[in-house]
């Protein structure tokens, strides 16, 4: 018997994450859920209700001995690492405020250690589980922000650093079998955005019709780390909802979410393949 794929999913307390661990955990997979709240506790229920192993493991992503810790658990409970999604990230709701960043708190600046830097850690950390096997999947959800303003610079530097991160860290991954991949989410139906349109509707509502569920991006994940073309893929930053239909995916409903390419003509920046060293 094979063994179930093994699955680290930050962040997964609520939102994105929790989605996306949900969804891998209904292909099986025993997913890690890491967070800082209570909310861990029910992902890692969902994951098993669904199908897979859910586990719940408190982590600051701010520490990086925390992060440590938890890859170190993972080696010892399975001795490797297949999945990684780097997802955790310090969001504020003042980010959204329609202000200046000068007009702004300076701690919004904390995405880019709950954001980036985590997300460097964690890989740094994960990838001597992955290296042996010489196969895994790194993931770092992202969205358009990446290559247009939406939030303020914080927000767009996070999604431009993790679609870059990506594209680097390919390199370096090139002759070990492991595979990266950004994957930019569209209008998420999470807790936080349920809640916004019902406080504005009008203003919220007709964003509906273009959103996406969090699990959308799980079973995308699932589908990337079976393509036997991933070497191939690795280190591209794709439209969630373009690689749906590459796969034959559907969203809850039998919906296909559309393009922000469509919607908007805004797509990932092109990488140039030179290679300095």
């Amino acid at each position: 018997m094979v063994d179930a794929p093994v699955a680290v999913v930050t962040g997964a307390s609520r939102g994105a994450g929790l989605g996306i661990a949900h969804a891998l955990g209904s292909h099986g997979c025993t997913v890690y859920v890491t967070g800082r709240s209570d909310g861990i506790h029910r992902a890692a229920q969902l994951v098993t209700a669904a199908g897979g192993t859910g586990i719940a493991v408190a982590v600051d992503h701010a520490d990086d001995e925390q992060t440590r810790t938890l890859f170190d658990r993972v080696g010892t409970d399975h001795g490797r690492l297949d999945i990684l999604v780097n997802n955790a990230a310090m969001i504020r709701d003042t980010m959204m405020a329609r202000t200046r960043f000068w007009e702004e708190s300076v701690d919004l600046a904390d995405i880019f250690d709950v954001g980036l830097r985590s997300a460097y850690v964690a890989t740094v950390y994960a990838a001597p589980l992955m290296l042996p096997q010489r196969r895994g999947l790194v993931v770092f959800t992202s969205a358009p922000g990446a290559a247009h303003y939406v939030f303020g610079p914080a927000y767009g530097v996070h999604k431009a650093g993790v679609d870059k991160m990506a594209a680097d860290m390919a390199v370096d991954f090139r002759d070990f079998g492991i595979a990266t991949a950004s994957i930019w989410m569209g209008v998420l139906l999470t807790e936080r955005f349920t809640a916004m349109i019902e406080a504005a509707p009008d203003k919220f509502a007709h964003l509906l019709d273009n959103a996406e569920t969090p699990e959308f991006t799980g079973h995308l994940v699932w589908a990337l780390y079976r393509d036997g073309a991933l070497p191939d893929k690795s280190g591209q930053t794709f439209i969630g909802a373009e690689l749906a239909r590459e796969y034959g995916i559907t969203d809850a409903g039998g919906r296909r979410p559309p393009s922000y390419r469509e919607l908007h003509g805004v797509h990932p920046l092109r990488q140039f393949d030179r290679v300095l060293r």
